[in-house]
């Protein structure tokens, strides 16, 4: 059936406060994607919405935002996989155009995290685990992490400094992203000052500095078939392997000293299907909503060793001039992590790396790029990898 290829992607500003509805935060992301694409909402033929529904008041947003948009009459579809929603998005309309049911897909992710309070927010994220056996006994995401981020340091002699050394890199490049929620410099001090904010307590042994802020945001990313993308953009991305997984929703059915096994297999499969090894990525971009998440990224996706991604963080082999860059964008610890757009942004970091056309992030004349999606505390897994 030929290749699939990305042919627009967009992001609006990630915000900690959007004025606007839904519908509308939907629609920044989707006019730059258009924009960016050259075509017109008449040249897509279906559109998948992607986002988690315990924030909105309205339900069925999938038909609201796609008439708002203008994507009717053409069908579209609801994709909730709560933080991985849009790659996994990207995997069904990849599927769908391999099927020959559709050509040109627009997939729009967004969150407006702001529509209910922060304790609310952590009360709807704790039902992403089981409502009977662990989220009625308080357990919140920061928790969860908390326990992978202790087993780490257990095993493998992981420190405190170790993960301060993630959000150091973050703020690097967060604050040359214009789209970014956090655009301020952080310091390895900041989390020793117990004056700073950074180093209050959230779930030990992670700090504030450590986890990564709710937002408001939307993206978009635009797939075609090959024969489409070739006649409509002169720089189509082409989507090489795409990997997903999933895992049992109680820790107590987990290996935690493994890392995310989602990200492991989702890996393993993106990597047979593209042909490659993690050896031939050039940039990556991974589900950072803690340092300790990166952590395991860097180890699940083959990039090291297992208990030694600590010394590819110490060695900066994860920054722009690195070995592997890992997150040049900020990562979600300095955009921000508005659930459904969360994945659309990432691809669209990735493919605007391999186009040349990342600015003051650009790496350096990329031609394999990896995206690391999870879902949940490692309830979903996407691995997507792209190249020129």
């Amino acid at each position: 059936m030929g290749k699939v290829g990305i042919i627009g992607v967009g992001q609006s500003k990630f915000v900690r406060g959007f004025a606007g509805s839904i519908r509308e935060l939907a629609f920044e992301g989707f006019k730059e994607a258009l924009v960016d694409a050259k075509i017109q909402t008449k040249d897509i033929d279906a559109s998948i919405i992607a986002s988690a529904p315990e924030y909105d008041k309205q339900r069925s947003s999938a038909g609201v935002v796609a008439e708002y948009l203008g994507l009717i009459p053409q069908p579209t579809f609801y994709i909730e996989t709560v933080c991985s929603s849009s790659s996994t998005a990207l995997k069904v309309a990849y599927s769908m155009i391999k099927a020959g049911l559709h050509d040109v897909v627009a997939i729009v992710g967004f969150q407006k995290m702001s529509e209910i309070s922060s304790n609310e927010s952590q009360e709807r994220m704790g039902r992403g685990a089981d409502i009977q056996w662990e989220s009625p006994f308080g357990t919140m995401m920061p928790a969860y992490y908390a326990m992978y981020a202790q087993a780490h340091m257990a095993k493998y002699g992981t420190t405190g400094e170790d993960l301060a050394k993630i959000r150091v890199k973050a703020a690097t490049y967060g604050q040359i992203n214009d789209k970014a929620v956090y655009r301020k410099p952080v310091t390895m001090d900041m989390f020793t000052d117990p004056k700073s904010n950074m180093s209050s307590p959230v779930a030990k042994p992670l700090r504030v500095g450590d986890c990564c802020a709710n937002a408001d945001g939307s993206s978009c990313v635009i797939v075609a078939s090959e024969e489409r993308a070739k006649s409509l953009c002169d720089k189509p991305v082409w989507i090489l392997g795409i990997g997903a997984a999933s895992e049992t929703v109680n820790m107590a059915g987990r290996d935690l000293f493994t890392g995310l096994n989602v990200g492991i297999e989702a890996g393993r499969q993106a990597y047979k299907m593209a042909g490659i090894t993690s050896k031939d990525i050039d940039i990556a971009e991974v589900h950072d909503c803690f340092t300790i998440a990166e952590m395991m990224a860097y180890e699940n996706l083959g990039f090291a060793k297992t208990g030694e991604g600590k010394d590819l963080i110490a060695g900066k082999e994860t920054y722009k001039e690195g070995s592997i860059p890992v997150n040049v964008d900020g990562g979600l610890l300095s955009k921000g992590h508005p659930i459904g757009a969360t994945g659309g942004s990432q691809i669209r970091t990735i493919v605007l790396q391999l186009r040349g056309e990342a600015g003051e992030m650009q790496v350096k004349d990329p031609e394999l790029g990896l995206v690391h999606n999870i879902g949940g505390v490692g309830l979903y897994g996407n691995v997507t990898i792209m190249g020129r």
